[in-house]
Formats: C-alpha cells, structure tokens, sequence
C-alpha cells in the first residue's frame, strides 16, 4: 500500500464542524476552543489542498463553495465511521457476547421461541436482545446486529433478507362455527369486530381497508374497531374472541399450529416491506455475528416451509 497522503486531523474536525454550524464560535463551541482557532485550522486545511472552502460573506458570515459541500460531505461519513471504529476498540472483549435489536412484535413472536435452539448449537453466545421500533444507530448504540423491517435498502450496512411476509385473517375457531354470523367468505366480515393494529411511522404497512379490498370487499367500514400497539396484543385479543384480527405470516407464532386461532379464508396480501438482517459491513464476519446469521437464516428457512 501507498503512503496516504492526508491532511491534518485536526484541521478536519474543525473544517467538518464549520461546515455543519457554517459558523465558527458554534463550531468552537462543539470542540471547546476559540472561533479563532478553528478560522486558523479551516486555513490551514485550504492551504493544505491549495483550494478554497468557504466564501466569507460580507455579513461576516461563512457559506460552503462547491467543493466544500462536497468534501463536507465525505469528511463527515469518514469521521463518523472512524467515531464508530474507535467505539469499538474502546469496549471490552466481549467476542461471544451479541446484542441483538429487533421491534417487540418480532421478539415476542418469533425470536425469542427460537433461542433455546441457538444456545443447543452455540452454547457459547451469550445473546442480549434489545427490543426497540426506532432504527438501530449502530455508531452510537451498544448493538452488534439488527433484524430490521423495511425495503432493504440501508446505506453503508450489510442486509440481508431474511423472510418476506403476508396478511390474513385469523379468529378464534369458535366464531367459525356461530349460527348467526358465520364466517364463509371475506364479506362476512362485516357482521364481526375487526381488531386493529396500530401502524405509526409503518406508511405501507398493511391494515384492515388494504386487505378487504385485495379480498374485492368494499361495502365494509373499516374505521371501527378495539385498537393495539403491538401484533402480539391484536393476537392475543383474537385468541381469545374478541374480534378477528389481520395476522402476518412473519408473527402469527404457533397460534396457527397450536390451534388457539385459525384462519377463514385463504387470501393473503402480500407486504410491501420484509425483514432484513442487518450489521456493519466492517463485523459481518465476525464468528459471533456470522454463526448468528447463519443460525436465523436456517431458522427463517425452516418457518417458511411451515407456512
């Protein structure tokens, strides 16, 4: 390998700093020293490209030029990852501990169920999960691995996929049953109290209005209905009668096989997100993550042929 050829650090920190505050006593603020120390570093590191970086304004303000935006732009993906590679170095050795984060419905429903398995193969892992809806900053947060849902689509992480998933209803097999309001086909519905889960911050996730119209129903209203914050929750409400609930293939967990729910009709809307697995590029392969990886892909794999 070549020497690098690289320019100051600290005339770095201090130019990525004026670029995000475009203002040198905030910058020197965020680095505790003097608006004047960084004007002096932000020169240095002009001179030391012999390009220009920012335009002084006659207000005595400061505003990237072309160029600056766009190293700005680089600087801070490579401080951030150097941030993130030095938070790292710092932890303690904990090769066989791994924190997993995943959403609550996910754990409760289908991680967790699975862990014995993965302590029969790698008694060695100590697994921590970390339930969490909102995505996993992995810079900043003690977790080593996520199971995410979404397109897939997560700039600079590895992600892989790890299950598609489909809606459908379910109920108790007592409601099946009922003389007065049996459930043949979609359009009995409307005789039932439909559960609802609750989708916040989820804008394509599929609810009750989407399913019905799959199913070519459209003379029933949708609004109504008990509401939940979790899958687990409109599960647990159906199970025991209250209503009929829109499952997901990915967290019906054993309430199909078990018996304690059943589904009416055979349609099911495909999702417009999946889950993904997903890790920093730079620790993929790390053994802990990769027998991870390994052991919830054969998991995933498995559940699918039971579907």
């Amino acid at each position: 390998m070549s020497r690098r050829h690289l320019p100051p650090l600290t005339s770095l920190r201090a130019f990525e700093a004026a670029s995000r505050h475009l203002n040198y006593e905030r910058a020197g603020d965020e680095l505790a020293v003097t608006a004047s120390a960084v004007g002096q570093q932000v020169k240095t590191l002009e001179a030391w490209l012999q390009r220009p970086l920012f335009t002084r304004l006659p207000s005595k303000g400061i505003a990237l030029t072309p160029l600056g935006q766009r190293y700005a732009t680089s600087i801070s993906q490579i401080l951030d990852q150097l941030d993130e590679a030095t938070a790292r170095a710092l932890r303690p050795d904990t090769a066989n501990i791994l924190t997993v984060s995943t959403m609550p419905s996910f754990a409760l429903s289908w991680l967790i169920p699975r862990l014995g398995v993965l302590k029969q193969r790698h008694p060695e892992l100590e697994v921590r999960i970390s339930v969490s809806m909102h995505l996993t900053d992995f810079a900043r947060e003690d977790v080593d691995i996520a199971i995410r849902y979404g397109e897939g689509a997560y700039t600079g992480l590895h992600s892989e996929l790890l299950m598609t998933e489909t809606f459908f209803p379910v109920c108790n097999a007592a409601l099946l049953d009922d003389p007065d309001r049996p459930l043949r086909e979609p359009s009995d519905l409307r005789h039932h109290t439909l559960l609802h889960e609750l989708a916040e911050g989820i804008p394509k996730y599929v609810t009750w209005p989407q399913w019905l119209a799959y199913a070519g129903v459209d003379d029933i209203d949708a609004s109504h209905g008990p509401r939940f914050s979790h899958t687990f929750l409109a599960l647990q409400a159906a199970s025991s009668g209250q209503g009929i609930a829109l499952a997901t293939s990915a967290l019906i967990g054993d309430y199909l096989e078990a018996g304690r729910l059943v589904r009416p009709f055979p349609q099911q809307l495909p999702g417009a997100y999946q889950y993904y697995v997903v890790c920093p590029e730079a620790v993929a392969e790390r053994p802990a993550i990769a027998a991870f990886r390994r052991w919830i892909h054969e998991e995933a794999a498995q559940h699918a042929t039971l579907r």
